[in-house]
């Protein structure tokens, strides 16, 4: 593979359509997450309703898992996506409504139900747009760009809402801002080619229904990524903590909650920007299980740490190394599943996703509520670690994989990932 083929990504004008739209719709959302932490800690002063909205946001994209899957494969991907991000403009909308009106804090969680349908049908469709309009050949480097794109809107995203909350005294210009956000995602759409979508004689059997959980099912290196990916964020999911490191453990307020948000996102652009520049590894699980590691390295610090310049630091590194784990569980995705599954195998993947953020949002506040902030942080730190040991020793494979971009669509016919890609793991 050339250099040109690589790196090109970025020059395709509907990658950029694509990745302007979609730092807006992220900027939004960010917006959002950081105002419903702050205005519920405000509320309550207890970590326990913090890890809450994980609960309350992963319940419906668990339920939804299959039919959004199915919807971004029988379905024109774009007009799925469109209305799963109009649905998180109307919930973000709602979220304002009920700060202005100082309505009961059930109303906040109700509301993060509806984000969380929409997230159900806006990752699926969203994540399998792109691949449907670039050669194989930039997956990799176009995955690079979005994940830099990506953490520059979850710097973005949270500084400015909390210097939102900061100069109104309310959250709920923040929401309102979110909602614009989505709405200028909806519009970039809207200009993008439309594909249709594939059709098959057995769209209604079983087998079909539930291609995604199959196709992970058979593949045991993609099965290694994302369990990785699960219980490394799962145990380590410091983030949702935050609200407590800078109102009472670093006393840094709604301003430094912002910044706090944003380290991680820092970390995660720089190294996301390299990525768009170096060529590919030659050995990408091993890269991804020493991410890993890092990240729970990163994550512990972070809990010992009572210094704001040592606690950015940290965050940093936890993006960094998160960064690393995103592009190559995305490439790796994308290039062994066919197209006419992808929506159905991403679906999968985001449950994987949202189960690790949102139950690890959960575990931190329950764990925090139990035994204290800081421990619960530390014990997540030491789990990310533990963690990358045993995928490593379940999955052996996973580490002698070759580079992603020699890899192919894998068809229901092979087994599993290792027999299509034997010259490149042996």
């Amino acid at each position: 593979m050339t250099a040109a083929e690589t790196q090109s990504a970025i020059k395709n004008p509907i990658v950029r359509t694509f990745v302007i739209g979609r730092f807006a719709s992220v900027v939004g959302a960010q917006m959002v997450s950081v105002a419903v932490g702050w205005q519920l800690y405000e509320r309550t002063g207890k970590a326990l309703s913090l890890g809450l909205v994980g609960v309350f946001e992963l319940l419906p994209v668990l339920l939804l898992m299959i039919p959004a899957g199915n919807a971004a494969d029988r379905l024109p991907r774009r007009s799925v996506a469109r209305f799963g991000t109009a649905l998180l403009a109307l919930a973000s909308l709602g979220l304002a409504y009920v700060a202005w009106k100082d309505l009961p804090t059930p109303w906040i969680y109700a509301l993060l139900v509806v984000v969380g349908a929409a997230r159900a049908f806006s990752s699926p469709s969203v994540s399998t747009i792109l691949p449907q309009l670039l050669p194989p050949a930039q997956f990799a480097n176009a995955n690079a760009w979005l994940s830099s794109n990506y953490e520059l809107a979850s710097i973005s995203g949270p500084a400015i809402g909390g210097f939102l909350i900061s100069l109104t005294g309310s959250v709920t210009v923040a929401f309102a801002a979110g909602a614009v956000g989505q709405i200028v995602f909806i519009v970039l759409l809207s200009t993008l080619p439309s594909r249709p979508a594939a059709k098959t004689a057995r769209a209604n059997e079983p087998a079909e229904i539930f291609a995604g959980l199959a196709f992970i099912r058979r593949n045991p290196v993609f099965l290694a990524a994302i369990t990785l990916d699960l219980f490394a964020v799962l145990f380590g999911g410091a983030v949702a903590l935050l609200p407590i490191f800078a109102k009472d453990i670093l006393d840094v307020g709604a301003v430094g909650l912002g910044f706090l948000r944003a380290a991680p996102s820092v970390g995660a652009l720089t190294t996301a920007l390299l990525l768009t520049r170096l060529p590919p590894w030659k050995r990408p699980g091993r890269v991804l299980l020493f991410a890993v590691v890092g990240f729970g390295l990163a994550t512990f610090g972070f809990g010992l740490s009572k210094n704001i310049a040592l606690s950015l630091a940290c965050l940093y590194l936890v993006g960094a190394c998160d960064a690393v784990s995103v592009v190559v569980r995305m490439t790796l995705e994308q290039m062994i599943t066919p197209d006419r599954l992808r929506g159905r195998v991403s679906a999968v993947n985001y449950v994987f996703i949202g189960f690790s953020n949102e139950m690890g949002a959960f575990e931190s506040g329950t764990v925090a509520s139990l035994i204290g902030t800081v421990p619960s942080v530390l014990v997540g730190g030491v789990g990310a670690v533990i963690v990358a040991g045993i995928v490593a020793l379940r999955w052996p494979q996973l580490a002698r994989i070759g580079p992603l971009h020699e890899l192919h669509p894998l068809e229901p016919e092979h087994d599993d990932l290792t027999a299509m890609t034997r010259e490149s793991v042996l």
